[in-house]
């Protein structure tokens, strides 16, 4: 792993970042730290404006920090080539957004196949087991040839969680990924993360959502940039055991 990361997937040390607004600077993120080790649930949770998407634009080689250390997949992303950190973003991290950000003249299909056709090292068959294998765990099998117009919000969502899982990443951030849904569909969102979850994927959420903080093995609260509190959360046994099973 390299860089002291250990089994962690996500190191964040001392971190910040400033963004310059006319005459002043704002500090979105003072200082934070956060270790995220392989198979967590967890949520960064906080008001709007106090830095959680900017951490999870961090960690997702979208935004390069200010100073401080992210590491992901123990590389240091502040050392990769613009070019290196594309291919992390790539094979290492899984995006779902709270808009879904599908393609809309693509099918189910082709959306979902979409991130594996960046990839050299994926022959066509291969592409094809993935993305069969995903939509049918996702429970969309018979939409597969309908664009996403013509899917419900609740089936876009999870053509979206289909997509950021088929290229296998290391860990899958999704930010807001029920504010846009209704809570019966959300509360089915996100019990089809958590099943994934058990089986081995990691994932980190940015939500001010009660009902996610719920569901979250470890709950990182933000504020004003700053981490106030790592605890974890509802089912705290089962984060632990997450973080050391693998």
């Amino acid at each position: 792993m390299g860089n002291g990361a250990g089994d962690a997937v996500v190191v964040l040390e001392a971190v910040t970042k400033d963004y310059p607004l006319g005459k002043t600077t704002v500090h979105a993120v003072r200082g934070v730290d956060i270790r995220l080790e392989r198979g967590e649930f967890a949520v960064l949770a906080g008001p709007s404006g106090s830095g959680k998407t900017t951490v999870l634009n961090l960690i997702g080689c979208v935004d390069v920090a200010t100073s401080g250390k992210v590491i992901i997949a123990g590389r240091d992303t502040k050392l990769l080539k613009e070019s290196e950190r594309t291919r992390l973003r790539l094979e290492t991290l899984g995006f779902i957004f709270q808009s879904f950000n599908l393609i809309p003249v693509l099918d189910l299909y082709q959306n979902v196949e979409f991130p594996l056709l960046l990839r050299k090292d994926i022959d066509k068959a291969e592409r094809k087991r993935r993305v069969l294998e995903l939509v049918e765990r996702v429970g969309l099998t018979g939409q597969m040839k309908q664009r996403p117009g013509e899917l419900s919000g609740g089936q876009r969502q999870r053509v979206a969680i289909a997509r950021a899982l088929v290229t296998r990443p290391a860990i899958v951030l999704a930010d807001e990924p029920t504010a846009n849904l209704d809570s019966a569909t959300g509360q089915s969102i996100l019990e089809l993360m958590r099943q994934m979850n058990r089986d081995g994927t990691t994932f980190l959420f940015s939500t001010h959502d009660p009902v996610v903080m719920a569901a979250a093995r470890r709950v990182i609260r933000i504020a004003d940039g700053k981490i106030a509190d790592q605890g974890f959360g509802a089912n705290p046994s089962a984060g632990a055991a997450a973080a050391h099973a693998h």
